[in-house]
Formats: C-alpha cells, structure tokens, sequence
C-alpha cells in the first residue's frame, strides 16, 4: 500500500528544554522529498520522530504502511556479517535450517523462498555482486556497509524510505549507485543529504529551520532558486521597515514640535492674561490631556515600526547563509610545495596500495585526489605528513600543510570548542578566537560547547573555523572529504572563500560538484 505520513503541530524539546522542532506540519506520500537544513537543526530529530524512535513533546505523527530507515551513523558489532547488515540473516537461516531438515516452530510459514534470489539481485544492483553473505562487518569499508545497508532496503522493499545523509561514506562509484537506486525508486522517500547531485533527483524539497518545515517544489536546482528570491525578497522588506521607521520617527518628532508650539502660544496668552483664567484652565488640562493622547499613540506608531524591523531583521537573518572570506597567504608562485617521484606506499606487511606516484604541487595550485574507497587517498595524505614511511621513491615537502581530515581528529572530544581552537593556535588571542568561531556560526555560549556534543556537521563546521581561521593563515591546505556532514549552506560559504584561496590546496573528495566549483586544475586518480 502507498504510504501516508502525516505530521500535525509537531514540536521536540530536548532534556534540557531546548527546541529543536516547532510546530512542523507535513504530509508524505509517494514521492521522493528531500530535507535540507542547517546542521544541528534537528533534521536526524525529525525523521526519528516519523519512525517512532522518540516521541514529539505536542502535535502528533500518523504513519500508514511500512518504513525502513538507514540511519547516518552505521553502528554493527564484531560478529555481525554483510547478512546481519542487510538484515537477511535470521530469515536465510530460516531457509537453511529447512533445508537441512531442522525446523523451527513457525519456520515453514515464515519462510521466503524467493529471498536468495533478491538478495543477489540487491547486492548486484549496489555494485556488491559475489560479495559472500558472511563476510565480518569488520572487513567492509563505509561505503561498501552504507551499499550493504542500501540493499537490505531494496530486499525489504518498504512502502517507505527515509535515507539520512546516505553519501557521507560512499565513493564515486557507490554515489552512482545511489543516484540509480534513487532515480529508479518509485515509492515514497525522506532523504536527509547536502550531496546535490542527490537533491536534484528529489520531486520536491523541505527546508528546516527555527522556523518551522517550508516546502518547495521540485529538487535542489529549484530550491536554490526561490530561496534566492525569497533572500532578496526579505532585503527588500528590511529595506522597506528601515525606511518606514524612519518616516515613523520623523512624522512623531514633528507632531511632537507642533505641540510644543501650541503649548508655548497658550503659555503666552496665559502670561498676558488677555483671556479669561476658566478658559485658560480648560485650554491647559484640554493640552495636557492631547499630549498625553499623542504620546501613548506615538509610543505605538514607534512599537509598531520597531517590531516591522526586528521582523524582517529576522527574515534576512534567517535567509542570510555563512559567509566567510581567508586572509591572502602569502604564498609566492612556482614554490615547490610538495613532491613526490615514483612513491609507493602501503600498510606494513600488506602489498603496496599504491606504486610509482609522481606529482609536483607548485605555488597556489589545485590538485583533487580521486579513488574508490580503500585505494590509499587518505593513506597519501599520512605519507606527506610523514605518519607513513614510503615502500619506495622520494618525497619533498616545502610547506607544512594544515589539514582537515574527515574525522576532524584535531578537535578533542573532551575540550570546548574555544579550547579546541586555542589548542590549535595558541598564538591567538580569545578576540580572534571568539571572532573565528562566529564566522562559523558559533556565537556567544556556544564556543563553550564540548566538541562530544556537537552533530558530524558542526564537528566540520568547527575544525573549518580552526584550520582557515588560524592567526597565521595557511599556505597549504590539505582537506579530505571536507564536505561530509556539512549543510549546505556552510558548503556553498566554502566554495566561495576556496575560490579565492591564494594557496596550495590538496582536495580529497568524491563530491564532483564541490571539486568543480573550488576550480581544481588537475586530477590525480588511485
């Protein structure tokens, strides 16, 4: 049956009364939406609510039909198999134990003939093709166990899907895969993801923000289209409320000076005593009585003005995406900035990952590194750091690289994120700290926030906001899938200031439309 999702004035409060959600209503069917967001908003919140994980503090949710959910963080233990990660293994048991003439009470009217053959199928279809079905889970990379996860679903076959940033661990070829199963899905689906090449295949968008859900038709390409408009829309509309408030305040001042201007005339005629005292009386209390009347209404005219301009403050605030711009480096052009000349590398005692590497990296170039998972990108990495001792060949690095790895080890989980930044550039006072971290949105009590508490987005948010914004800026960069976990807001503010980046960069990534826009000259591919 198609599913019906229905959210009705739904909101969520943390333990400690935080609201993550407010008053969100929705309904989902049979098409394919997808949830954008900044990080730390409550996205991963929301689609736990749809599956009944927690439960909403008010409003209520209404599911018809079956859900399967692959949720962001991937969690198996040390015995678990690609079996017990697609979630076939107790019912290939069932078949097995019929098979060998050993039932169970129940297993002949449980049992699914027809699983073998969709399994291979899935696997098949998520480029897992004779991967056996007890492999350990150790063995597999993320992005093979993100595909194994993905086939589970196509073997379950759900009246609905909710993905949560499904792209995080996964190669260029296990993102091609996803775009397929995806374009090719025809059932209802929540996609939780800043990938957008994925966006683009959504039939509709929904955004969440302090606000409340808002929904946009069409994919990514759409989305980013009218939140344009509506970004200079509510320009325009402060624009407006701060030209409004200053008519406002002129219009009270004059009608101000033209009471004081009868008041002075009534004065006078007072002080001549050309009329008489019982209508001077009246005349007095009548004024006192008008500027009394024109002061509570002016009072309101200002209210009324002020509350115009915190309102579309507001909206542009809310429209407003990070921005951030890196100071010039420094760097001057044709420095050597790291070499390598017929470099193999591996693993102690395993066969070499790669052989024979040659590349030069000279003054403010760009060079991405591709590879399917597990063929050494991030290992490369380790070898110009010097963390990896070459098999063979010579190495020269002219420049010490700041590197943003994509477990963001340079944060400690223990230390607040001023810690965090102090510890990596001691030199800097807490003004450029304090001012490094809000340009990364981090504003006021959150710098003491414990990096343990901060969602993968903001975890790369932060260790951005401690590698760019470091008080001597880098001359080379090293970055390694730095878009994972990002909104895409805080993406498309990286793009830009890599734009104009004067310095070496070194760029890990699987995501081709972030390569593209950061303007990389040339490809290395492992």
């Amino acid at each position: 049956m198609p599913a019906q999702i229905s959210l009705t004035g739904v909101s969520y409060r943390t333990a400690d009364g935080t609201e993550l959600i407010k008053d969100a209503t929705v309904a989902l069917g049979c098409e394919r939406t997808g949830l954008v967001g900044r990080n730390g908003i409550g996205k991963s919140t929301l689609a736990r609510l749809i599956t009944g994980e927690l439960s909403c503090s008010s409003g209520s949710v209404s599911v018809e039909g079956r859900i399967a959910s692959l949720p962001q963080t991937l969690a198996h233990s040390s015995t678990d198999t690609l079996a017990d990660i697609m979630r076939v293994a107790d019912a290939l048991a069932r078949l097995d134990r019929l098979e060998r003439g050993r039932p169970r009470d129940g297993d002949l009217d449980q049992a699914d003939w027809a699983l073998p053959q969709r399994t291979d199928m899935a696997l098949h279809q998520m480029g897992l093709a004779n991967m056996a079905l007890d492999r350990p889970a150790t063995e597999l990379s993320g992005g093979q166990a993100t595909r194994a996860m993905l086939a589970g679903l196509l073997v379950e076959a759900p009246d609905f899907l909710i993905l949560d940033e499904p792209t995080n661990s996964l190669d260029a070829d296990g993102r091609a895969a996803l775009y397929t199963f995806m374009g090719q899905w025809r059932k209802g689906a929540l996609v939780i993801s800043h990938d957008r090449a994925l966006l683009r295949l959504m039939d509709r968008t929904l955004e969440l923000s302090s606000l409340g859900l808002k929904s946009y038709g069409g994919g990514y390409d759409l989305y980013v289209e009218q939140q344009q408009i509506e970004q200079a829309a509510a320009q325009r509309a402060l624009d407006d409320a701060h030209r409004a408030q200053a008519r406002t305040m002129a219009a009270v001042q004059q009608q101000r000076e033209r009471q004081a201007r009868r008041n002075a005339a009534g004065r006078k005629s007072r002080k001549r005593h050309d009329m008489p005292k019982s209508w001077l009386d009246g005349q007095a209390e009548r004024a006192q009585s008008t500027m009394g009347r024109s002061g509570r209404i002016a009072d309101q005219r200002q209210s009324a003005a002020a509350d115009r301009l915190n309102e579309a403050r507001e909206a542009v605030r809310q429209a407003a995406p990070l921005s951030f711009s890196l100071p010039p480096s420094g760097l001057a052009a044709h420095t050597l900035v790291v070499s390598f000349e017929d470099v193999s590398f591996g693993w102690p005692g395993s066969p070499a990952l790669v052989q024979d590497l040659a590349f030069r990296l000279r003054g403010p170039e760009r060079l991405a590194v591709r590879g399917p998972n597990g063929s050494g990108k991030s290992t490369l990495i380790r070898v110009i750091t010097g963390d990896v001792t070459p098999l063979s060949g010579q190495i020269s690095v002219g420049i010490a690289p700041a590197i943003l790895d994509q477990r963001v080890s340079l944060l400690h989980p223990d230390d607040t994120l001023l810690e965090s930044f102090r510890r990596g550039n001691p030199d800097a006072t807490d003004n450029h700290a304090h001012a490094a971290l809000a340009r990364f949105l981090f504003r006021k009590d959150d710098v003491h926030k414990r990096v343990s508490a901060l969602s993968g987005g903001e975890r790369m948010r932060a260790g951005l906001a401690c590698v760019l914004m470091a008080a001597t800026p880098p001359q080379f960069l090293i970055l390694d899938e730095p878009t994972n976990h990002l909104d895409l807001d805080s993406i498309a503010a990286m793009e830009a200031a890599l734009r104009d980046y004067d310095g070496a960069l070194l760029a890990v990534s699987h995501d081709t439309s972030f390569l593209e826009a950061i303007n990389v000259s040339r490809d290395i591919t492992l």
